[in-house]
């Protein structure tokens, strides 16, 4: 990944964070996957947890939650 798409990557994330934390809605739907076999359904990939999940000692479905609220900013499941 280069410098410039980095940092694009970067501001779609600060931008989004700060559209959601600001926006008038307080009802948010989360659209991601809710489980890790719907997870591998739409993606075709095998959920993974990285080391750091592993160090803090968390189970695939914890790994997998706070994967996705990582990637989406919350859960609702």
């Amino acid at each position: 990944m280069n410098k410039d798409s980095f940092l694009r990557e970067i501001d779609l994330m600060i931008s989004s964070i700060f559209s959601s934390a600001l926006s008038d809605s307080e009802e948010k739907i989360y659209e991601g996957p809710r489980s890790i076999q719907e997870y591998t359904q739409s993606t075709g990939k095998r959920f993974r947890m990285t080391k750091d999940q592993k160090d803090r000692g968390l189970n695939r479905e914890e790994a997998f939650k706070d994967s996705m609220i990582s990637s989406y900013g919350f859960v609702d499941f």
